[in-house]
C-alpha cells in the first residue's frame, strides 16, 4: 500500500499474506473482499467501491497495471505481488 493507502491499514505498507484454501482459485475480486475483511482498519469507502477499488487507486500486479492482467478476474499465482497506490490527494 502506497500513496497514503497505507493509512487505512494501520500505516502498514507491506503485508505478506497466505490466503486460505478454497475450491476455486483466488482472483483479485476475492482478494479485495479478503483484504476488506482482514486488513482494512478504517474508512473502507476510501479504498473500495462496490466489489472493486475506488477510482484513484492504482492496482499493480507484479509491477504491471491490473487493466492489462484482467482486473478483478485475474487469477492469483503463488508469490504474486499486488500493489495498491492511492493517487488521491487533498488540497
Amino acid at each position: 500500500f502506497r500513496g497514503g493507502a497505507e493509512l487505512m491499514f494501520d500505516g502498514v505498507k507491506k503485508h505478506q499474506v497466505t490466503l486460505p484454501c478454497q475450491p476455486e482459485p483466488w482472483d483479485v475480486r476475492n482478494l479485495l473482499q479478503w483484504i476488506k475483511q482482514n486488513l482494512l482498519k478504517e474508512r473502507p469507502e476510501l479504498f473500495m467501491q462496490g466489489e472493486s477499488v475506488r477510482p484513484g487507486i492504482l492496482v499493480l500486479i507484479n509491477d504491471a497495471d491490473w487493466e492489462l492482467m484482467g482486473e478483478l478476474d485475474y487469477k492469483l499465482q503463488d508469490q504474486d505481488n499486488v500493489l495498491f497506490i492511492s493517487t488521491l490527494h487533498g488540497g
